[in-house]
């Protein structure tokens, strides 16, 4: 017994000592960087690296995390051919293929879909094989000892398998009821992944529209350096035959300068288009994708119709309203269930079972015995008491029923809100085009005729910039809004849930 009562001592000793030890993978102070010591059963313990030394006083504080080269394989696209120009379409095709969110819906569908089935396995049979084996000696002390026997052994051992069969057969529509929850679930996971990849066409489009944007935005200010450099060469060649004074001079070289900055700017922002044109289609951003423009793309026509009849076949077809709706048919049915547990539950059970022993006792002959039974239970369960447990799930259940019904109301109100966005906003966008338009026929009629006007000695180098000024900001105001009206269209096509393939970009 002293020897039992130390080893439990030691060993509570050494648990203690591990629990503390435990510590020792967090850092060491507030204002200390962490580095791994070995504990870790993470990154580095894994695959063996070295420790990092501890920090040495004074030392300057780096917060760093030790490397891993292993974090910075990404997955290349295989599909994409760098000799290629590709298309809108065929952009879009490539998102849906490689996009990550999209295989993200489509394995929660599959994990919904699955829960359907969990719930359908409990109205079948369950039924277990079970072994049973052991072994046991005893050991007595003779009061008086037997000539050399002192001790007295028996030993009993044996085995026994068993099968077993427990079926639940009425449960007044509990499974039922969660069945019917989880076909909801399932198909609303369903509709949410057409739903996202519904959103991955928008997003490819509106930020491929953006990107052609961008490019024209960046051809419009090289062709703008390109009219600040003709009237900065019209001032050098009347300042050489004495006409133009170093004022002008510096004016045409102000405009150059501020026209290469533009270019710059435009060029900038051409490449980071790009840079969100290719995060939008989920591709790795190392890769190069040479991307076709398709020409100047007709505007969408205003649209026509009626705005009541828009949003009731919008809220017809969207994912997110159609996947709101279904998922307050499944809180109906959870308040089914919830209610079902106040009921009685019959089930069936069974049992075929065999078993094997033997006895010795002081070696005597060993006496064996075989024994096999079978029986079949029908009962019933009611519950009586649980302290609440019921009452609280279904007025859980309930409150879960009430919020999914007031989310479906709310994502009707947000899609009809969207509807009409959209639809101002792609009036919005028209009407600033045909606006932009005329401001740029008459900014170009104005800087032709100041820069003729100049080069003839009736005009001023400060008119000619005004002009050139003026021409770049209307071209770009063009630009823009022609994209603004493009977005506008695939936008409204959006969110009336009409974007359902690459043919249905408009």
């Amino acid at each position: 017994m002293r020897g039992s009562g130390l080893l439990a001592v030691v060993l509570a000793v050494g648990l203690a000592a591990c629990a503390s030890d435990a510590v020792l993978m967090a850092p060491p102070g507030p204002d200390t960087p962490w580095r791994p010591n070995g504990s870790e059963n993470s990154l580095w313990s894994l695959r063996g690296g070295a420790r990092e030394p501890a920090p040495t006083p004074g030392a300057t504080r780096d917060f760093g995390v030790p490397a891993d080269p292993a974090l910075a394989v990404m997955t290349q696209t295989a599909d994409i051919d760098p000799n290629r120009s590709y298309r809108l379409p065929e952009l879009i095709d490539i998102a849906q293929r490689n996009n990550p969110a999209t295989r993200v819906a489509w394995q929660r569908a599959r994990a919904a879909a699955l829960a359907v089935g969990l719930v359908e396995a409990t109205y079948l049979p369950l039924i277990t094989a079970n072994v049973i084996a052991g072994r046991q000696t005893v050991t007595t002390p003779l009061p008086v000892p037997i000539g050399t026997q002192r001790y007295f052994e028996t030993t009993a051992e044996g085995v026994s398998p068993s099968v077993a069969l427990q079926w639940l057969i009425f449960d007044f529509g509990r499974r039922a009821a969660l069945a019917d929850a989880a076909r909801q679930g399932a198909v609303a996971a369903s509709v949410l992944f057409n739903g996202e990849h519904q959103r991955v066409i928008f997003d490819v489009t509106r930020a491929y529209y953006l990107y052609r944007a961008s490019v024209a935005r960046a051809r419009i200010a090289r062709e703008a350096l390109r009219n600040s450099s003709a009237i900065s060469r019209a001032v050098e060649d009347r300042q050489a035959r004495g006409l133009a004074t170093s004022v002008e001079a510096a004016q045409a070289r102000q405009q150059v300068a501020q026209s290469e900055l533009r270019r710059v700017q435009a060029e900038g922002q051409e490449r980071d288009a790009y840079q969100a044109l290719v995060a939008a289609m989920g591709v790795n951003a190392t890769q190069r994708i040479r991307i076709e423009d398709d020409g100047q793309r007709r505007l969408p026509d205003a649209p026509d119709l009626p705005l009541d009849e828009m949003v009731r076949l919008a809220l017809s077809r969207r994912p997110d309203v159609m996947a709101s709706y279904l998922a307050m048919r499944s809180s109906a049915a959870g308040i089914a269930a919830a209610r079902a547990e106040f009921l009685p539950n019959v089930f069936v059970a069974g049992a075929l079972a065999s078993g094997q022993g033997s006895f010795n006792a002081g070696g005597l002959p060993t006496i064996g015995q075989q024994a096999t039974g079978s029986g079949v239970l029908i009962g019933a369960t009611v519950p009586l008491y649980d302290g609440g447990l019921r009452i609280a799930r279904l007025r859980q259940a309930q409150a879960q029923a009430a919020a999914a019904e007031g989310t479906f109301e709310r994502t009707q109100m947000m899609a009809v809100t969207e509807i009409v966005a959209a639809t101002n906003a792609l009036r919005t966008a028209l009407e600033a085009h045909r606006a932009a338009s005329a401001l740029v026929a008459a900014a170009s009629t104005t800087y032709e005729a100041a820069l003729a006007a100049y080069r003839n000695g009736v005009g001023t180098v400060t008119a000619a910039t005004a002009a050139d000024s003026g021409l770049l900001d209307g071209r770009q105001a063009q630009t823009d809004a022609q994209a603004a009206a493009l977005v506008g269209a695939a936008n409204l096509a959006f969110v009336v849930g009409a974007m359902t393939s690459r043919d249905s970009v408009p």
